[in-house]
């Protein structure tokens, strides 16, 4: 053989190489477009780089497909493997209906009190008003399987039936919890209630019933489960025992429970989805609960912690370009987090910045939707439809306005892509307003329908659950 054709068997071996290599990538990050396999998306950013996505959509434009999805649940949809999953329930009889904003409660407390009813009359009014309780109704809790590009029900799961561990403040759902999947299985969790496991064929593998807690004015649950590596983790703080606990994915055994005494007596719940962070060095369970966000190691063991959180916390934590955003809740601060942190981080009085704190804005905490951080950016949503961003690396203020006088009520945390953000009000209403230092509203979409649940981003589809259907966005040609 001549030094030439070896010369050409090796280029030609390079090459082919190089082509496999490609196909590769290529398929990798086509599977890793396609799915979204848990709340708020494989980063717990939710941000797209489809430059076919569209930016317009209302009940007809660009609706690949609409599924009316009997009954009521906030659970956000999931899709892998082309099959999309949500949860929902159905009550026999009547059910309270949900209402938009949040300062309705508030305003018929102060209504009460002029009255001069007592505190306990005025709990007992405003529960029978706005607070469903367990022995009110009767539930049938669902797993829907669609397929994705059609919208077609492949099939129902009933996985229980039967009166709720609690009750839920009509702002609420009895499924807020957001299943998750690993690819090969997917995980249902109803807090206080139990886990279930399906296959993609929806085959029940296993389930694990979980003990009932009592939760804030029964105002309901919304944590929604995390994966990693073998363990599906749960956090449920509430106001009797709260803790984590770890539950071997294959199996539903659980692995370990950490007991948590987080917050004032009396309000010990918390409403936060935990956060898995994989960094350089070590991956980490952080969690934010009343008054602090505290970190946890795979096995349980508290790493760090922070005070500083509201003591009803809603948002979820998300990483961002190597720092750990912790958004405290209404009223607390935003803070952002570098990797390593050990023991008590928590800011001394006057300080807005620590060895592992890269910074801090107080008072920039939202109730409801979780912050986002997109091109620089860090976007924070209030429930009231103000929204402010900060630079992601410093934390200065760029702006802060309200998005538009007609919106007033927000639950959904934005997204973004393709340079625009989007915000979804309860009314069904998305704000597209341009990325960048300058606030500047695009234009907006029109759904006509109540919705709080937080969208899927796969591919060139974005999927919006409102309370009566679940819509596939997407251009048309």
């Amino acid at each position: 053989m001549t030094i030439g054709s070896l010369a050409l068997k090796f280029t030609l071996w390079r090459l082919t190489g190089l082509v496999c290599a490609l196909v590769w990538l290529t398929l990798s990050a086509s599977a890793q477009e396609s799915a979204w396999p848990q709340f708020r998306g494989p980063n717990a950013n939710p941000v797209a780089a489809n430059t076919r996505l569209a930016d317009r959509w209302s009940k007809t434009e660009n609706v690949e497909w609409a599924q009316d999805i009997p009954g009521r649940g906030w659970s956000s949809p999931i899709v892998t493997g082309g099959k999309i999953f949500l949860t929902t329930v159905t009550t026999e009889g009547k059910s309270k209906p949900p209402q938009t904003g949040t300062e309705y409660s508030n305003e018929y407390v102060a209504e009460l009190q002029k009255q001069g009813l007592p505190m306990e009359k005025v709990i007992e009014k405003v529960t029978e008003r706005d607070i469903e309780l367990p022995n009110e109704v009767k539930l049938h809790y669902f797993l829907y399987c669609l397929n994705l590009k059609t919208g077609k029900v492949e099939w129902q799961r009933e996985f229980f039936a039967g009166h709720p561990p609690g009750g839920r403040h009509r702002k609420n759902s009895f499924s807020s919890e957001s299943p998750v999947t690993d690819g090969k299985f997917v995980y249902a969790y109803v807090a206080n209630l139990g886990l279930w496991a399906f296959d993609l064929k929806g085959k029940e593998v296993w389930k694990t019933s979980l003990e009932a807690y009592p939760v804030y004015l029964d105002f309901g649950t919304g944590s929604s489960p995390a994966l990693v590596n073998n363990l599906l983790v749960i956090v449920n703080d509430n106001e009797k025992q709260q803790f984590i606990a770890a539950f071997d994915k294959q199996t539903g055994k659980e692995v370990w429970r950490t007991n948590r005494e987080i917050g004032p007596q009396g309000r010990r719940s918390a409403w936060v989805t935990p956060f898995v962070w994989q960094h350089a060095l070590r991956t980490e369970i952080v969690t934010v609960g009343p008054e602090f966000a505290v970190s946890y190691d795979l096995n349980g063991k508290e790493l760090w912690r922070l005070s500083g959180m509201s003591p009803v916390p809603i948002p979820m934590p998300f990483v961002f370009d190597g720092l750990l955003y912790l958004n405290g809740g209404r009223g607390a601060a935003l803070f952002a987090i570098r990797p390593g942190a050990k023991g008590n981080i928590s800011l001394e009085k006057g300080q807005t910045s620590n060895e592992y704190v890269a910074w801090s804005q107080p008072r920039a905490g939202t109730y409801l939707p979780s912050s986002l951080a997109y091109e620089g950016g860090i976007y924070a949503l209030t429930e009231t439809g103000i929204l402010t961003r900060f630079d992601a690396k410093t934390g200065k203020q760029t702006y802060k306005t309200r998005i538009d006088p007609t919106a007033t009520a927000f639950t959904t945390s934005p997204w973004a892509y393709n340079g625009k953000l989007f915000c979804l009000s309860e009314e069904g209403q998305t704000f597209v307003i341009a990325a960048g230092e300058e606030f500047k509203l695009l234009h907006k979409n029109e759904l006509d329908d109540f919705t709080q649940a937080s969208p899927a981003l796969v591919g060139d589809r974005v999927l919006i659950r409102t309370e009566h259907r679940l819509y596939s966005i997407r251009r048309k040609g």
